[in-house]
């Protein structure tokens, strides 16, 4: 049986919803506590089930705020009926009815995770008011409680996991300046496998730019991974082709899914020879911008980390720099939003029009207006993760 809102008026003083699940198998209960509820005056919607396995039907199709619970039910009773129950609902408002002769039932029903018990023919419409209102209060409580501290929890793990993808730079004799951002995807801002570092070494200063398929935290673990990977990879001597070939072979080591790849662009830039020298792993062009402007790099590609294992497909490009500029590495978080209401994603033409009408200003400042003006074209549809590193230098070194 259900009783819907509009069968127990609402009173003026408190305009809440109350949904209630009432479980009782004795119709003339169910009815008198029907006839109770609609004196507190409550606005209602009532629900009654009379047995734990109907309720439970109920409780998979549609919320509820609070269950009216009888602890002598033929399919269940006493604090196992109330176990049942808050397991079925964990954070619903549980209230029990029990008998005049149960003097211990409505303490160990409360003691089995009750928010309140009521005992049967002793019930007023006022007390029954308040206990319905305590217990939805204190079960959102409750309920807001465990939220705050499942966001501090989530927070903190994202924390310690954006401190291994986005790892400060080792610039122990590079004059180059380096500016980063990442920005994760998804609805609780999860953090993906977007990853980058830089490291100057041996004169030379090499970056990467990478972006494991996928969101959440084994996307962000296998991040993680290769970021690391890739440092002490760069600090043992080893470059390129062969750098690439070992990052590739921990990923398939390590990749909980089969399907997980990974893309990247590796650069090495070498300021006293003004050139810049680009493996890109499925990855996209870095863009180059000079005084004359902003302009995409032209540079061979090779195939993702992960999709071929051993073919060893990453050409090298090498290209010769300006005395001034800077060079920026992305992923595709930055490009595949939505450009404004036309239908269309922003792509690569879209960013450039976008860095061309920006004032000039410096690299953090010019970045994060980046960013922002993408997000506004995009009408706050963001889903991906987006990490930028941007490279600007000012003349070249002198050895």
């Amino acid at each position: 049986m259900t009783v819907t809102a509009a069968a127990i008026p609402a009173a003026t003083a408190d305009e809440s919803l109350y949904r209630i699940l009432l479980i009782e198998d004795d119709a003339a209960d169910a009815l008198l506590v029907e006839e109770l509820l609609h004196d507190t005056g409550l606005h209602v919607e009532l629900t009654v089930r009379p047995t734990l396995a109907q309720a439970r039907t109920s409780l998979a199709t549609a919320p509820v705020d609070c269950i009216l619970l009888d602890l002598h039910l033929p399919d269940a009773a006493g604090t196992a009926a109330v176990t049942a129950v808050r397991t079925l609902a964990p954070h619903t408002a549980v209230i029990v009815l029990t008998g005049l002769s149960e003097a211990r039932a409505g303490a160990d029903a409360m003691a089995a995770g009750a928010q309140d018990y009521l005992v049967k023919g002793k019930v007023e419409a006022d007390l029954l008011r308040r206990s319905v209102r305590y217990a939805v209060y204190r079960s959102r409580t409750e309920r807001a409680g465990i939220e705050a501290q499942a966001t501090q929890l989530r927070a903190e793990e994202n924390a310690r996991l954006q401190r291994g993808l986005l790892p400060p730079p080792i610039l122990d004799t590079s004059t180059v300046t380096v500016t980063s951002r990442y920005l994760p995807g998804g609805a609780r801002a999860l953090l993906g496998g977007d990853f980058l570092d830089v490291v100057d070494d041996d004169g030379l200063l090499y970056a990467v730019v990478g972006d494991v398929s996928g969101h959440g935290p084994d996307a962000a673990a296998l991040g993680v991974l290769l970021r690391i990977a890739w440092r002490s990879l760069i600090l043992g001597g080893h470059r390129g082709e062969d750098l690439l070939h070992l990052m590739e072979r921990i990923l398939v080591a390590e990749r909980g899914n089969l399907s997980m790849f990974a893309t990247c662009t590796l650069l090495t830039l070498d300021q006293h020879a003004a050139t810049a020298t680009l493996h890109l792993a499925g990855h996209h062009e870095p863009l180059l911008t000079t005084t004359e402007g902003t302009r995409e790099v032209a540079a061979a590609h090779g195939i993702a980390l992960g999709i071929l294992p051993g073919l060893r497909n990453w050409p090298r490009t090498t290209i010769p720099l300006p005395p001034s500029g800077s060079l920026t590495i992305y992923t595709d978080g930055l490009t595949e939003g939505h450009n404004g209401t036309t239908g269309t994603r922003l792509g690569v033409e879209g960013l450039l029009t976008l860095i061309g009408n920006l004032p000039h200003c410096d690299p953090a400042t010019h970045l994060d207006l980046l960013i922002k003006e993408t997000h506004t074209l995009n009408a706050g549809r963001h889903t991906d993760d987006l990490a930028v590193l941007r490279l600007d230098w000012e003349g070249r070194q002198k050895r």
